[in-house]
């Protein structure tokens, strides 16, 4: 049987537009745009048959998860080894103030494969992620087309593994908020598995300082082919 693996990160936070690191602490939701973004890759979706609907049980996820579900009535799983990575003492502290204070953090965005006692290596959440991706689409009732809801680690590592990228370079991946991978596999030939898209969104985030600029020269010309007509 030939499957489709959705993987989809979730919506934006308050704390990613902050640059806060959420790790696995709860009570983390959507905001106002994450919903937004969210609904937009939902639209996107529409005319594919979404067979299943897992998800990382942090609320951002599963908010997304439920915006992903409307209209298509489908019970949502949730799956513990799809959170987001465990960064331990880090939670809850700016990328930016990390680097200036603490040489451990420098050293792991470096090489992710080595954590500090009590922070998980790359290596490590590529394990469990892959263990639940397994256990779920290899169910008899799952059917071609099931969807992953997690986090941009969860989403790189994932999406590195089926490339035979090395976990500890998943890093060098870009995820966006809202954005879908998508994992080609032929369950009775594994060797002809295919990444056929990754991060890819409706409206990515990535692109929105190009169409600015876009627009606003279009408008400038606009303006001075104006002034050149009144003159």
């Amino acid at each position: 049987m030939k499957q489709t693996l959705l993987l989809i990160r979730h919506g934006q936070t308050t704390w990613n537009a902050d640059h806060i690191l959420p790790g696995q602490l709860p009570g983390i939701e959507l905001n106002d745009k994450g919903r937004e973004q969210a609904a937009r890759l939902a639209n996107a979706l529409a005319l594919i048959p979404i067979s299943a609907i897992i998800t990382s049980p942090l609320e951002r996820a599963r908010d997304t998860a439920e915006i992903i579900n409307q209209g298509r009535d489908l019970t949502i799983q949730l799956e513990p080894n799809l959170m987001d990575t465990n960064v331990g003492r880090w939670a809850g502290q700016k990328f930016d103030e990390l680097a200036k204070i603490d040489p451990d953090w420098k050293a792991y965005v470096q090489d992710p494969s080595v954590a500090p006692e009590g922070i998980e290596t790359f290596p490590q959440v590529q394990q469990r992620a892959l263990k639940a991706v397994e256990h779920w689409r290899t169910k008899d009732s799952i059917g071609t087309y099931p969807v992953f809801v997690a986090h941009a680690d969860v989403v790189k590592l994932l999406v590195a593994h089926y490339t035979g990228l090395e976990a500890g370079k998943a890093g060098k991946l870009f995820i966006d908020n809202a954005s879908v991978s998508l994992v080609e596999i032929d369950s009775e030939q594994l060797q002809h598995t295919r990444v056929i898209a990754v991060g890819w969104s409706p409206h990515p985030g990535w692109l929105k300082p190009a169409i600015v600029e876009a627009k606003k020269d279009k408008e400038d010309t606009s303006l001075n082919e104006n002034n050149e007509q009144k003159k």
